[in-house]
């Protein structure tokens, strides 16, 4: 094994270079992972433009989070996993000891271990993560379309709080990746889904995902959708998959009387969004939000992208090599026309 290996180092805004750093040394509790795939995301390339990510990265820093890969090495006193076995590392891995984890939400854990790394050769995986959110890639699932599973994970969690059934109409706003992920969740629960974006492109692979109807997010909206709800009452469940405080209001116009709302983006910093009180209270309206995942939703996602029920090779638009990944993310911060690539090294 040679003693550098290739990676993509974030300096700052939109400056991201392909460096030869040392291997990492597994320490205690850790496992040296080669990476075999990485797939980007929309937070990466909003890291990329940024800069910085607030919580998990300061630059200089390797960067990227979904990845999938091969145990290279395990360090002093890990037990359980061996050289050779395929593995998904969570991008992070709650406490369990603070007030968040002992009331069971760890994934709002105050003390949360991060991983970032996943666009290089090598990452060494924390003790922290290798004991409670390591994950064996089930047999026959492709490494990329394993990496999927930290952002289906996200989705599955947001999916189970509105506890969609047999026929309900459900409303996907945004048909970007996570967007096509509640799609392909929905279509699987047996609703009826209609899915709105802007692109054209986009909106073809929500059909392929499984939208029985799609609209494009132009004009009235909320008056052409609801028109095409049963005696015009409107949606039994809209999902917001976007991040801005106008389809936040236009998800929570859109839903029945007695509805579900899962407001699923995250909106930037600082913005406020308006709610007809007399409705929200009236109607009866369940505004739901859902941040993050869980160890048992990264098993869950696993399962289902290796079932199919979530079919992994949708999401892939190409694969291109680690070298090229500042090209890469200067393509993705002016067009949304590509759903996924995939990284590899």
């Amino acid at each position: 094994m040679s003693q550098t290996m290739t990676a993509a180092v974030l300096h700052g805004k939109e400056d991201v270079r392909i460096e030869q750093l040392p291997v990492p040394q597994p320490q205690a509790g850790e496992v040296l992972l080669r990476i075999q795939a990485a797939t980007t995301c929309g937070t990466d390339v909003k890291v990329f433009k940024r800069g910085y990510h607030a919580k998990m990265i300061r630059p200089p820093a390797v960067f990227g989070h979904e990845m999938a890969g091969v145990i290279e090495r395990v360090g002093p006193g890990v037990t359980g996993w061996r050289a050779g076995q395929r593995v998904v590392p969570a991008n992070s891995a709650p406490c369990g000891q603070c007030f968040w984890c002992q009331r069971l939400q760890p994934e709002l854990c105050d003390h949360f271990t991060w991983l970032n790394g996943a666009y290089a050769e090598y990452v060494c995986v924390p003790a922290r993560i290798v004991e409670v959110n390591l994950q064996v890639i089930p047999e026959g699932l492709p490494f990329e379309h394993a990496s999927l599973a930290e952002p289906l994970a996200c989705v599955v969690k947001g999916f189970e709080q509105v506890r969609v059934t047999r026929g309900e109409t459900v409303v996907v706003i945004g048909a970007g990746p996570i967007g096509l992920m509640f799609v392909a969740l929905a279509h699987q629960a047996g609703a009826h889904v209609i899915a709105l974006d802007l692109r054209p492109s986009r909106l073809a692979l929500a059909e392929a995902f499984g939208a029985q109807m799609v609209v494009e997010a132009a004009g009235d909206v909320v008056t052409r959708v609801r028109g095409m709800t049963n005696e015009g009452r409107g949606p039994d469940v809209v999902i917001e998959s976007v991040g801005l405080p106008a389809t936040w209001e236009q998800a929570i116009a859109l839903v029945r009387k007695g509805g579900r709302v899962q407001l699923f983006g995250g909106c930037p910093a600082g913005t406020h969004v308006s709610v007809d009180t007399q409705r929200w209270h009236y109607e009866q309206l369940t505004l739901l939000s859902s941040f993050h995942h869980t160890p048992q939703h990264m098993r869950r996602a696993l399962d289902l992208l290796a079932s199919g029920a979530v079919p992994g090779a949708k999401f892939i638009g190409r694969t291109e090599p680690l070298v090229r990944l500042p090209d890469v993310l200067q393509e993705l911060a002016v067009s949304r026309d590509v759903c996924k690539i995939a990284i590899k090294p």
